[in-house]
């Protein structure tokens, strides 16, 4: 089924690509309310020691599995190559698995795109006031965010938000190679390399007591700031 612009209405276009590591507690509930607005939704399971994977497939995800941990970048890769399996994908949506980002946002993201005929669209915390991040995450993240804006063909507001739109021309042309936190400035880079339009879209990044012992904390971002530095 189609809507008046011609867009399947529901969502069958779109893959939520959702890294997964030792979050059997939310993940649950994470892909089925994603689901409810996005049917395909791929887990990689990357490496997990607990009983994620299990309860991701219990609510409804495809899950591909890393024998071993190798990072958010590595299973990122491995996401978008299943997605480009499916012919019918134009879509791809980088998503957490640990509950800190809006199925709204998506639906919003995907709106802009549409309508603005855009080939990415990078999530900003910082283009409202939604999220309620700390003095000095927010201090780093700006770091971060102006050594990515100086060293690739891109100007962003936020260059570490987890949450991304993709169209499938970009995902073919995207090559992952770091595999820890340093993978997101390396993937703005190569679409900062490629001859398309990209844009940005606020979203609300939900720190919670959970997200923030996951890897949310301020060293979090000081080890990405690290990272892109030394790499």
């Amino acid at each position: 089924m189609h809507g008046p612009l011609g867009w399947p209405t529901m969502n069958d276009d779109v893959w939520l690509v959702i890294p997964l590591y030792n979050e059997a507690q939310v993940i649950g509930d994470v892909v089925a309310t994603a689901r409810a607005v996005f049917p395909h939704v791929v887990c990689i399971d990357d490496g997990s020691r607990d009983a994620s994977a299990a309860a991701a497939e219990a609510a409804g995800a495809v899950v591909v599995r890393h024998p071993v941990n190798l990072g958010q970048g590595a299973a990122l890769q491995t996401g978008f190559s299943y997605a480009l399996g499916d012919p019918g994908m134009q879509w791809v949506v980088t998503f957490d698995a640990d509950g800190q980002h809006q199925v709204a946002d998506v639906v919003a993201m995907l709106d802009k795109a549409r309508a603005e005929s855009l080939d990415v669209v990078f999530g900003s915390r910082f283009l409202d006031d939604r999220t309620k991040a700390s003095f000095l995450k927010k201090l780093v993240l700006r770091a971060a965010v102006g050594y990515t804006n100086l060293t690739t063909k891109t100007r962003l507001t936020d260059a570490h938000n987890g949450l991304r739109l993709i169209s499938r021309p970009v995902v073919e042309r995207i090559d992952i190679t770091q595999n820890r936190m340093a993978h997101a400035s390396e993937l703005v880079a190569q679409i900062g390399d490629m001859d398309v339009r990209y844009g940005e879209s606020p979203v609300h990044i939900l720190y919670t007591d959970y997200s923030k012992a996951k890897g949310q904390s301020i060293w979090n971002a000081v080890n990405i700031l690290v990272e892109l530095i030394l790499r």
